[in-house]
């Protein structure tokens, strides 16, 4: 098992956090070159699945397609996964903490099982840079897309 954990924080209440992260349609909005859709239930309780696609689309699909199954639901402040796909498996966490004046932190964690077995190990250390800043620059772009919401909202 490879870990990822990273976390950002957000001048917003737990609940707005979590009503965002979890709506699993928006992620292209914050999440680098990802789609999100809920493929089985209501995408808000355990046993939801999601399909989640990353890479880019020129004028065919370019990436890897990482599917879940939420296998914890407790609002506002958890939810986890366990990933089923070819390449991602393993499981995710994410969790909003509440913070002092409001505000809340975001941490999102992975246990992966890299794929390719010898050579995704030997290759994770050359991956695993580029794949930390793109989850950091994601978590920074969803605190901002929270905050101008919330301005909006007020």
């Amino acid at each position: 098992m490879t870990e990822v954990r990273a976390s950002v924080d957000v001048a917003a209440s737990v609940e707005e956090v979590f009503a965002a992260f979890t709506d699993w349609a928006a992620q292209g909005e914050w999440m680098v070159g990802t789609t999100v859709d809920v493929t089985k239930g209501d995408g808000r309780s355990v046993g939801s699945e999601l399909s989640a696609f990353t890479g880019a689309h020129l004028g065919f699909r370019v990436g890897f397609l990482d599917t879940m199954t939420i296998t914890l639901w407790q609002e506002p402040y958890r939810v986890d996964v366990l990933h089923t796909g070819r390449v991602v498996r393993g499981t995710g966490v994410m969790e909003v903490v509440e913070l002092a004046d409001g505000r809340s932190r975001f941490l999102w964690s992975e246990d992966l099982d890299l794929p390719l077995g010898a050579l995704g190990r030997l290759g994770w250390p050359v991956v695993r840079p580029a794949f930390v800043a793109g989850v950091n620059h994601s978590l920074k772009k969803l605190a901002r897309f929270i905050e101008e919401t919330r301005g909006e909202k007020a």
